[in-house]
Formats: C-alpha cells, structure tokens, sequence
C-alpha cells in the first residue's frame, strides 16, 4: 500500500496567502513614513517632486495680462488686473460652478432612473438520480446505485428597467433646496473674494505710495541734517562753536541716513507686496501711479444708521450666513422626511431566449417578450436610530446658523462702526498734521538761521530739525489713514466690488 499525502484544505491556502499578502503590505508602509520621530527623512520620489516644481509650469493657467513696463497704472487699471488675475477670483469661481453642479445633481432625483442591461450565458449542470431500495422494514430505505442527469443550458436576454420615486414626503425637495442654498453661499462668497481683493491691493496701494512718500521724508531729513552739520562745522571754523556740537551733527546726519535707508527697505517690501496683491509674478515690472500731495476733502457723509442699514442688507458674508440658515432648515425638513414612507414605481420590458439540452440531445426552447412592473413602499422600521442622530445634528445645525447669524450681524456693526469712526478722526486729524508740519518747518528755519548767526544753541536747532521729520511723518501716516478707512468703511458696508443689478447669471431658471 503506497504512502497517503494528507491534502490541506484549500481554505487554509487562502488564508495563508492573505497572511503573507497583509505582511507584505505592512512592510510597504513601512517604508512609506519617517523611520524615526528625532531627525528629518528622505522619502522616495522626494527628488522626481522637487525636479517638478524646479522645472514644471505652473504659470499656464494664469490669465494672460500683458503689464507694459513703460506705463503708469492708476487704481482702477490695478484693481482690474487684479480681478482678472489673482487664482483666488479662479477657485471662488469654479466653487460656485461646483454648487451648481450640485443642483441639478439635487434636482435629478425628480426624474426616473432608466438603465438597460443585456447579457448571454453557458452553464452546465447535472442532477444525480439514486437507485433506492427498501427493506428491510416498510420504512427503510437504501441507495444501492444511480445515475446523474446532464444538462446544458445557452441564455440571452436584452432589457430595459426604470424606477421613479413618486413619493417621498418632501426629502427630494429638502435636498433640492439645500443645494439652491449653498450655491447662493457660493456665489455671494465669489463677490466677497472679488471684494477683499479690491480692498486688499487698494490698502497696498497706498501702503506702497505712503512708503515713497516716507522715502521722500527721510531725504529731505538727510538734507536738512547736512545743512546743519554744514552750519556747525561753519561756526567752528570760525571759533563759535565746540567740536561736541559737530560731532552732534554728524551724528544726526548719520541718523538721518540710516532712517533713509530703512524707508527704502519697507519701500521694496511694499513694492513686493503689492504686486503679490495683483495675483501676478512678483518679478514683474510695474510703474504704479502716485497718490496726490494736496489734502483729502471729505465727500459727502452719510449717516451712522444708512450705513448700518446697507451693510445689514449687502454685506456678502452676512447674505451667505442666510443662505447656510436656509439650507440648514431644509436638512432638518430632508431628516423629518426619512420618518415616512417612499413610494416608487418599479417596471422592466425586454426580450429573453433559452435554449437547454439534456443528455446531448438537441437544443430545445425558445424566445419570448418579458416585462413587469409594480408599485413599491418602503417603510424602515428600525435603522439603529440613524434617523433619530440625523435628526438631532441637523436641528443643533440649525441652532448653530442661527447663532452665527445673530455673531455675524453684531460684528458687522461693530466694523461699521469702527471704520466709520477711524474715518472721521482721519479727516478731523488731517488739518492738525498740516499745521503741525508747517510750525514745524516755520520753527526749524528760524533756529537754524538763529544758529548760524550765533544766536542759536545747536540743541535747539536739533531739535527743530528731528521735529520737521516727525511732523512730515505724521502728515503722511494722517494721510495714509484717511485713504485706508475711506477703503475699510466701504469694505465693511459691502460697498467695494458691489455687483450691477443688471448682470444676472446665464444659468437662471
């Protein structure tokens, strides 16, 4: 009698493999993260990404303005730039597509499901036929032989389904209405970018003409300390003054340098930062215009409760904390909804042939025409209290938007308020720095001639000096903050970048 193998069952194979396949899928992963928490890795294809982003464009799908190196841009001109180029316009706007992608997705619940299926088959079965037979007793019975039955059957079958929900209770629109609302949020939150950029590179702006005109400060302060230290070398060539007071004045005039050279440095910062407002290559060229030298004149004022109204009315973030409110409602209404029963509309129509053998005989059956169809009601009964959870976090949704609302609300009065008041002292403050500048000028001019004829100290001189610089300053920060409250207070009512009532969107329905 020869040697039995055992044979190992074929489940345990499988299990052995998914084992090893599991092993070899830790040990992948493995390799995949930091080895250590205490130093820096080097994980694989780190170069192949490094090596794109040296040499990969990623310029292509930035629209293409063409900035003329040769000409001057004024504010509007900039601002357009800015709308056409920045990505941030690009991404508020493929969100908004996104939602309304999402509403006819909503919308496409409404409509019947078709789908049409076709298939052909082979399949080979038997049937064992055992040869019983009985005895002993009347009620034993016992396989002594048999047979199997083979059969062989060849199916083709083209058909075409539909179901329709005829009923739901209101989820479908619920659905539908959340998606009309979020795209409101979407579209209102694509005004709002449009806004913040128009206020973002309007405060550059600025930024970038008060950071010239500080320049324009500090040489003017690097001229007049040469002019006094000219002035105290002058006395002490001619014995009236002490070599302290010169060394003073070459002090100041190094001061006075040094200044200029840290007005230039926040000049290139805010050159910089300008153009990174643009949305453009921060290696561009551009010759910005600048702002007039003469004193703001205050346009006409509105009133404290006319600026609330508007802003509470067209502020864009506060129209999509009322869309989100909206949509909230309409999930509460969908989670309601799944309490009641869906009623749907089940049919199919199609052709279908069998044909089967048995024994090897010839092919016998046929082909006929199927269809059928039904009403369906579908009620759950116990889904482990998922309604019930689905119910309670939109309704704390719910609660929670219309808290935000009510936060929202408070905080647009208070920047309404704010940039109103900042505004007004700007303004107030403007006449103030002109005086001050001019006392100032008036008083240095006066101690420095003082100075020269010997009648002066240089302390006060220096003084009068360091004041002309300070004054100058202040006249151009007062300057500064007119123009950047008068572009705040705008921002806070909803005033920059408010879209025409005219421009309505293709895509109304």
């Amino acid at each position: 009698m020869g040697k039995v193998t055992p044979r190992i069952p074929t489940v345990w194979v499988c299990l052995a493999a998914l084992a090893s396949l599991a092993a070899d899928s830790s040990a992948l992963a493995e390799d995949r993260v930091p080895p250590s928490a205490d130093k820096p890795w080097y994980p694989s294809h780190l170069r192949q990404y490094e090596g794109d982003l040296a040499h990969g464009n990623f310029e292509e799908k930035r629209s293409a303005v063409e900035i003329d190196p040769a000409k001057v841009y004024d504010l509007p001109e900039l601002i357009d730039i800015a709308e056409r180029t920045n990505p941030q316009t690009r991404i508020a706007w493929e969100r908004a597509r996104q939602a309304a992608a999402a509403v006819g997705l909503s919308q496409s619940a409404y409509f019947p499901y078709l789908v049409a299926s076709a298939g052909a088959g082979y399949e080979r079965a038997f049937l064992p036929f055992p040869t019983l037979k009985q005895g002993p007793g009347p009620a034993e019975v016992s396989i002594t032989g048999g047979g199997t039955l083979v059969t062989e059957a060849v199916g083709e079958k083209a058909a075409l389904g539909v179901k329709w929900l005829l009923l739901d209770f209101g989820e479908r629109k619920a659905a539908s209405t959340m998606a009309k609302e979020e795209l409101m949020a979407a579209n209102v939150g694509f005004n709002a970018v449009h806004q913040h950029i128009v206020f973002t590179v309007t405060h550059r702006f600025y930024e970038l003409n008060i950071a010239r005109q500080k320049v324009q400060v500090g040489e003017s302060a690097v001229s007049a300390a040469a002019t006094v230290a000219e002035s105290a070398q002058a006395r002490l060539d001619r014995g009236l003054a002490t070599k302290p007071e010169v060394l003073l004045a070459e002090q100041q005039s190094a001061q006075a340098e040094f200044d200029l050279e840290a007005a230039r440095g926040a000049l290139s910062d805010a050159q910089v930062a300008f153009v990174e407002s643009l949305g453009i290559v921060p290696t561009t060229k551009l010759r910005v215009a600048e702002i007039p030298q003469n004193a703001v004149q205050p346009s006409s004022r509105e009133a404290m409760d006319e600026l609330l109204e508007r802003a509470l009315s067209q502020r864009p973030d506060l129209v999509a904390k009322l869309a989100n409110l909206r949509a909230r409602q309409a999930q509460v209404k969908k989670a309601r909804a799944a309490y009641y029963p869906k009623i749907a509309l089940d049919a199919n129509a199609g052709w279908a042939e069998l044909d089967v053998s048995v024994k090897n005989s010839p092919y016998f059956g046929g082909n006929e025409p199927i269809y059928g169809g039904g009403v369906t009601i579908s009620l759950p009964i116990f889904d482990g209290f998922a309604r019930r959870n689905k119910l309670r976090v939109a309704e704390s949704e719910l609660r929670a938007a219309e808290d935000e609302l009510t936060h929202s609300r408070d905080s647009v009065i208070r920047e309404v308020w704010k940039a109103r008041t900042d505004f007004e002292t700007a303004l107030r403050k403007q006449e103030s720095a002109q005086k001050l500048v001019s006392a100032a000028e008036s008083a240095f001019a006066a101690s420095l001639d003082a100075y020269q004829h010997g009648l002066g100290t240089y302390v006060d001189v220096a003084n009068a000096q360091r004041n002309v610089t300070a004054s100058r300053s202040v006249r151009v920060d007062t300057r500064a903050a007119i123009y950047t409250s008068a572009a705040a207070l705008a921002l806070s009512v909803g005033d920059l970048a408010r879209p025409s009532t005219a421009t309505k969107s293709f895509h109304q329905k």
